[in-house]
């Protein structure tokens, strides 16, 4: 129960920043960078009176009304609480606290910035196991009727939003909106490698039960040990390898450095790591 409370905390987080970068920095610019909202800021350059955040709410609930006659109820409850919270808040602040006119009164710094708060709204978003649906849904469907890869189909669905916002503002427009694109898959892979990131050591030292023990009672992470040979001493030594924190690293240097100056450690990035103790498989 804690965890799920954790996780939804976690994606109303992002949520908000994804609601922050569209409304303060994409929407002023016309910058439709794809996705629900990128066709919702399309929309208003012929609609201006519709609110953007009310027409994503509308869109979202028409496909996710789509979703489930062509992909069946495997959408689950995570992915539709962060879509309509997403249209919600975007709504939210067009009522309560509005945008008069661009805050930098420059696109190519709105479109970073909007780009980059959103982007880390995102990977918040997807590193929970939920995603904001809107072109998430299109490209699964695209990739079920026409057998498309997943990731080709959302560049393809953000693709077309891109070029409407270039016929509905103007061809610099929908190249900065394009480009956001790009920028923005990028920035969402660096956000979920960061989150999941962990560090796998080896450890090679003439005091390894020490080691153990302190691994297992001071940093409460496992560890496996294996005897290998050395090659230029020719002798047996236990070799202890563990998976931990990035925080807990310095502490178990420290330890090996105070018991065994003559230690030997490795310490490589663990990209993701799935299991006890960490995010389950």
């Amino acid at each position: 129960m804690k965890n799920k409370v954790k996780e939804y905390i976690l994606i109303t987080l992002g949520c908000l920043l994804v609601a922050v970068g569209i409304y303060y920095f994409l929407v002023p610019s016309n910058l439709a960078a794809g996705g629900v909202s990128g066709l919702a800021m399309v929309i208003g350059r012929f609609e201006p009176g519709l609110p953007i955040g009310l027409m994503m709410l509308a869109m979202n609930i028409i496909l996710f009304i789509i979703a489930f006659i062509f992909l069946g109820s495997g959408f689950g409850a995570k992915t539709i609480y962060s879509s309509l919270s997403l249209s919600g808040m975007i709504w939210i602040l067009e009522q309560v606290f509005p945008i008069k006119s661009s805050i930098a009164g420059d696109m190519f710094i709105e479109l970073v910035f909007g780009i980059m708060i959103s982007a880390i709204g995102m990977g918040i978003i997807f590193n929970q196991n939920a995603s904001t649906g809107g072109t998430d849904i299109i490209a699964k469907i695209i990739n079920k009727y026409l057998h498309i890869d997943i990731g080709k189909s959302l560049l393809l669905s953000d693709f077309l939003i891109t070029l409407l916002a270039a016929i509905a503002f103007d061809i610099k427009t929908g190249m900065y909106a394009l480009l956001g694109v790009v920028i923005n898959g990028f920035v969402i892979d660096t956000v979920i490698e960061g989150l999941n990131i962990s560090k796998q050591v080896m450890i090679i030292s003439t005091n390894p039960e020490a080691i153990k023990v302190f691994i297992l009672n001071e940093l409460g992470r496992g560890a496996t040990v294996y005897t290998a040979k050395g090659a230029f001493t020719d002798m047996e030594k236990e070799i202890i390898t563990t998976t931990i924190g990035r925080k807990q690293v310095v502490k178990l240097k420290n330890y090996v450095k105070k018991i065994d100056q003559k230690a030997f450690m490795t310490i490589v990035d663990a990209h993701e790591t799935l299991g006890e103790g960490f995010k389950d498989m």
